[in-house]
């Protein structure tokens, strides 16, 4: 892998989001987040919610057009919809027109359904590789019944969790030294060397080696993204919530 796979500039850098995740994803992360049923969604919640992952990935520069917007679009109906009142025919009785959130609530639960045959694929391939293993079964042993095996992180966690790094940085005082220009290559060549000296990095860790500007977290976390396009880190969490870790691959 050479430098020059990667765009220097995050204005340049544009993350194909269909390399990672689509809009049902998200609503289904957000579903699992906010624990809520997918038969009842709270719709003027999850619309929010899925309106501010789209200023956060429009912010990143993330490619949400296309599917992403007319989501959106979709939600904002759905939500006007809960809103107004429905017209009526002329004969007085409500139109048989399709609900909307009916139709939405069928598309969440087919793409829940590929998306767990999906996963349950991918696991055994994995197993079967064998290209990059990872100590679970000794660590499980040694800590008992009550262990909790860590598990690949999306998109839309890692998104979460960058939300969080960027609402505790905007609490801290504003740093008096200029800003640190750092290229996405050259922040992948940091992370990677210091990866090179352990077996894993927690996720918020790598937002603490910079100047503590926005800017520097943006391209920290652009840098982030490419190396798990391009295969060159994993990233776990254990649990739902719990802290992400970030792990080189094995060079093959």
């Amino acid at each position: 892998m050479t430098v020059d796979a990667f765009e220097s500039s995050p204005d340049a850098y544009r993350v194909k989001l269909d390399s990672f995740e689509g809009p049902l994803d998200l609503l289904l992360h957000l579903i699992r987040t906010h624990e809520v049923n997918i038969y009842d969604i709270p719709i003027a919640l999850i619309t929010d919610q899925y309106l501010r992952y789209i200023e956060l990935m429009q912010e990143l520069n993330l490619d949400v057009a296309g599917e992403f917007l007319v989501m959106a679009s979709t939600l904002i109906h759905i939500k006007s919809r809960a809103i107004l009142p429905r017209p009526e025919t002329a004969a007085g009785v409500p139109d048989d027109e399709e609900d909307p959130r009916e139709a939405l609530i069928r598309r969440l639960l087919e793409h829940q359904k590929y998306k767990a045959a999906a996963e349950l694929l991918h696991e055994r391939e994995t197993l079967r590789s064998a290209q990059w293993t990872r100590p679970d079964s000794r660590v499980a042993d040694a800590v008992g019944d009550a262990y909790e095996p860590e598990l690949e992180v999306d998109l839309f966690s890692l998104l979460a969790a960058f939300r969080g790094v960027l609402e505790r940085a905007n609490r801290r005082p504003p740093m008096v030294l200029p800003p640190e220009q750092v290229s996405i290559e050259r922040r992948i060549e940091q992370m990677l060397a210091r990866l090179s000296e352990t077996e894993a990095c927690g996720f918020e860790d790598l937002f603490a080696d910079g100047d503590g500007s926005r800017a520097f977290f943006i391209v920290t976390f652009l840098a982030l993204l490419e190396m798990i396009r391009v295969k060159l880190v994993r990233v776990f969490q254990v649990g739902s919530f719990g802290p992400i870790r970030v792990y080189r691959r094995a060079a093959s």
